[in-house]
């Protein structure tokens, strides 16, 4: 990877990971074969990570988000925006990674943007094309962070519909699970097809319910993210749901996967939301249930193809 123009300090959890990538240019725990630019450096002090920062960039776990920002918070400037990678729903409160940032640091939304899209980082690592949206309520702050990120190979849109971006990216990860169920059980491109189109339906009717634009969901963060995400074997999301299909436990499919799949920790506070949204989610309810272990392989299947027929919308 070639050096970068924007200067970065990540906050390495474990001082291991951090002297690595200070010494060697390499995260031996992600991507060890890529090298970093020299422009990036590490540290295990969050003061030290956050002084001066122009932009906290934020790509953890949804789940850890609350907590890890509890003691971020102190030391996050009064300039510094902060940018959302994280494509997930906390359990239990139903909230977005946005609605949590303003809720435990109290810095308005007018400083928080989420960055979302078909970016499987794998292929950004690699300097391939690739393109992402930056929502935010400001679009000083977006067009910011736009610049900040923009590279010849990596091009980042604006727009103001944070809702619709963050609802694209966490939804989309349910729905990959449904795709890699269906791959790994044997079912053809036409099944994963019709599991992309109609999971497309049921993430913008739950997005327009909560207040989204519809184009955001035919864009980048939607329908972008969507189909990279439920198409690629580099996704987590899609790995999983293969393993599942392949006949493995819940917990075999994660010591597979080994890594964070959001759309697993998220399911049921989508389906929590739907709910109250009152809307229907028939895929992302079947993944909930097969993920809980309430039907089998065979009866997820089952139950989608014999819903009621019904107009196209």
């Amino acid at each position: 990877m070639a050096d970068a123009g924007t200067s970065v300090i990540m906050h390495a959890r474990r001082a291991e990971i951090g002297d690595a990538i200070n010494t060697t240019h390499r995260n031996p725990g992600y991507f060890p074969d890529v090298e970093l630019p020299h422009t990036v450096s590490a540290t295990t002090d969050p003061a030290a990570a956050l002084a001066g920062a122009d932009f906290l960039v934020l790509s953890i776990p949804a789940q850890s988000l609350r907590t890890s920002l509890a003691a971020w918070a102190p030391h996050i400037g009064p300039d510094t925006v902060i940018v959302s990678l994280m494509k997930g729903i906390e359990i239990g409160s139903g909230l977005r990674a946005s609605q949590i940032i303003t809720e435990v640091t109290g810095i308005p939304a007018y400083r928080v943007a989420v960055l979302s899209g078909p970016n499987l980082a794998g292929e950004i690592m690699g300097g391939q094309p690739a393109a992402a949206t930056i929502a935010c309520p400001d679009e000083d702050a977006a067009h910011r962070v736009q610049r900040a990120c923009h590279t010849p190979y990596f091009r980042p849109y604006t727009s103001t519909d944070v809702t619709g971006c963050e609802l694209g990216g966490a939804v989309k990860n349910v729905i990959a699970l449904a795709v890699g169920i269906a791959s790994g059980m044997g079912l053809g491109h036409n099944a994963q097809a019709m599991l992309i189109t109609r999971g497309l339906a049921e993430t913008t009717r739950l997005a327009t319910a909560m207040g989204a634009h519809p184009a955001t969901l035919a864009g980048l963060a939607g329908l972008g993210d969507l189909v990279a995400t439920c198409s690629s074997p580099l996704s987590r999301n899609r790995t999983f749901g293969t393993h599942l299909g392949h006949g493995l436990t819940m917990a075999e499919a994660t010591a597979a996967t080994r890594q964070t799949t959001e759309g697993v920790k998220s399911a049921e506070a989508i389906l929590a939301l739907a709910g109250a949204h009152d809307v229907e989610m028939p895929i992302t309810e079947i993944v909930s249930d097969l993920l809980h272990e309430k039907v089998t392989l065979d009866q997820a299947a089952s139950a989608l193809m014999q819903r009621p027929p019904k107009p196209e919308r």
